[in-house]
């Protein structure tokens, strides 16, 4: 049986932009993708570098790590994620990874939030914003990677443990690197966009940085693995046209300056845009989502003077996925692609040289790679880490590997991991959940080793693309749920901690909140926030007896009623019954971050 999807560090899945309308006939195919994206966001945890959250940090058997990053230069680099299953921060793949989360939160915020990963996806986010704030202290200068992937390799152990050269890298005017500081710019531009409703001026912010590293980038034009040798081994570079394309594109559709689609129409043809026909979409190849992105520029409003430009790039676009659907007359790939929203949107098909495809059928294609990673393979094996029953247990990645520092507390030297470590033959002692492994061969064949680590390898690259998709197929296909009296476990809710903004969509309890932030102020140095609740009946019958739990709650509450229990409220004596589509409205006052309402009971 054919493999659908081709697992390496260099190729990966398309951003999941992927679904038709919401009147598909949806078939449930029995893998439970909410489950799956849950995980997945974990793995972004277990590859945290820097100072861990105290209280928010899911991943119990990290701790830690390169707490000195950076300081040897007189730059502060401490946290970003570790790439793979080393402990190398790789700027080009990590930039990479946060643009295809941001991505999957622009497409599919609604989804993510009714899966209860929204906050979730935004600190993933947010963990590699903070971090490329960090290595972009001048507007000419990057720094794009620390440590050293030759001794990094010589080593195997815990990022806690780390003996291994922290020595960091950078480009400038006279070390360019249009690539990587093109891809920076691109992600912080995708996150600007996916938090501006709920935190504007870290988007200005980003999209500030952005906008001067899209200009250092565009030019001082050259290669970053010419400015940084050590790098070619690990993330070549075969050239930087994609990425500034990418770049500009990321920021026309978050500032709405004509400037960048002047850019895109006026070097169409000489950086490769409306040239270049791909089978590929990855860290290193970005034409493709160029060309979808410009697409959806095109069919949404148009610019008039460069609709002709943009036609040719619609048409690369859907050259690459005529490709992915294996109808382009034999020139095709094994991988999933972005559109179908976009065609839904326009009421429009796809026209591949092998016949017309609906919307649905790329929604169904992508199904298929997706439930191929979660075991609907010839040997029912996930290839997502924790989901399921059968998953890789030899995953190569060293602080899954060996015991972690709160069990053993003795440090495991360099050759010492590789001795005792790497070589058993039993299970990793510590489960990286969420983790997507380099996976089958092109027969399907698959070896669990640790020593195997182009199969059993995860990567950032790999595992950023897959949130939007999830997301997406949870909401397509998952099976309504009635809306009988009943009381509502708290596993089943959707109505989380959230950004100040989230709009809550929960596909169990009948109830949806909107959080708005409506005033905030200084009291002895300390910040306060006054934040408003909307909370609206979305059921087909009216709701009575509704109890709501409030964790988290420091200041006063208005507007709700308390009982005997703690943190546990009630309709407030002036309502008895709320209709359907009817809403009423609470307030709380406090410091930090906003409290956690969900649904206790109702009838």
């Amino acid at each position: 049986m054919r493999s659908f999807i081709v697992y390496s560090n260099a190729v990966t899945l398309l951003v999941a932009v992927l679904a038709g309308p919401a009147s598909l006939a949806a078939t449930a195919s029995g893998y439970d993708y909410k489950d799956a994206l849950a995980k997945n966001l974990l793995f972004f945890e277990a590859q945290r570098s820097g100072k861990l959250p105290a209280g928010d940090q899911r991943v119990q058997w990290r701790g830690d790590s390169g707490l000195n990053d950076g300081f040897p230069q007189g730059v502060d680099l401490v946290g970003g994620y570790y790439d793979s299953g080393d402990h190398v921060k790789f700027g080009l793949p990590m930039a990479f990874a946060v643009t295809m989360l941001s991505w999957g939160v622009i497409e599919f915020e609604k989804e993510i939030a009714a899966s209860n990963q929204l906050e979730r996806t935004l600190d993933a986010i947010k963990w590699g914003t903070d971090y490329f704030l960090k290595a972009h202290p001048q507007p000419n200068v990057l720094w794009v990677q620390v440590g050293d992937g030759d001794t990094d390799h010589h080593c195997w152990e815990r990022a806690e443990d780390m003996t291994t050269s922290r020595t960091a890298y950078k480009i400038d005017t006279g070390h360019p690197g249009s690539d990587i500081a093109a891809e920076t710019a691109a992600a912080l531009a995708a996150a600007s966009i996916a938090f501006k409703p709920y935190n504007s001026s870290y988007s200005k912010l980003l999209l500030l940085h952005s906008e001067q590293l899209f200009s250092f980038a565009d030019t001082f034009r050259g290669q970053y693995d010419d400015s940084i040798p050590s790098v070619q081994v690990y993330y070549p570079s075969s050239g930087y046209s994609d990425e500034l394309l990418w770049a500009a594109a990321w920021l026309y559709h978050a500032t709405d300056d004509r400037y960048y689609i002047k850019y895109v129409v006026d070097n169409s043809a000489s950086l490769g845009g409306t040239g270049w026909a791909v089978r590929e979409f990855s860290w290193d190849n970005k034409y493709a989502g160029v060309q979808v992105l410009l697409a959806k520029v095109l069919m949404e409003d148009g610019t008039d003077a460069y609709d002709s430009v943009l036609k040719q790039y619609q048409a690369k676009a859907e050259f690459f996925l005529c490709a992915c659907l294996q109808k382009n007359n034999g020139y095709n790939v094994q991988m999933t692609s972005v559109y179908s929203d976009y065609l839904s949107m326009t009421k429009g098909n796809l026209n591949c040289p092998e016949g017309q495809v609906q919307p649905q059928e790329i929604l169904k294609f992508a199904q298929s790679q997706a439930d191929y990673i979660l075991g609907k393979n010839p040997s029912s094996f996930s290839y997502l880490v924790g989901y399921g029953n059968n998953y890789p247990a030899h995953v190569h990645h060293r602080g899954a590997s060996i015991q972690s520092t709160h069990l053993l507390a003795s440090p495991i030297g360099c050759t010492q991991g590789f001795e005792q470590w790497f070589t058993r033959q039993e299970s990793n002692p510590n489960v990286i959940v969420g983790a997507l492994v380099g996976g089958p061969n092109q027969q399907d064949e698959f070896s669990d080793q640790r020593n195997n680590y182009e199969q059993t390898e995860p990567s950032l690259a790999a595992n950023g693309p897959l949130v939007g998709l999830l997301a997406k197929l949870d909401s397509a296909y998952q099976v309504p749920e009635s809306y009988s009296p009943r009381s509502v476990a708290k596993e089943d809710l959707v109505a989380k901690k959230s950004p100040a903004g989230e709009h809550h969509q929960t596909n169990y309890a009948p109830v949806e909140f909107a959080h708005t932030l409506t005033h905030t102020w200084m009291s002895n140095g300390a910040s306060y926030y006054r934040h408003k609740v909307v909370a609206k009946n979305i059921s087909p019958k009216p709701i009575t007896q509704l109890r709501l739990s409030i964790e988290n709650l420091t200041g006063p509450l208005w507007g709700l009623s308390p009982t005997s229990q703690k943190n546990l409220y009630e309709f407030p004596h002036w309502i008895k019954v709320l209709k359907p589509g009817s809403q009423f409205d609470f307030v709380y006052v406090q410091g930090g971050p906003p409290a956690t309402v969900s649904v206790v009971s109702y009838h």
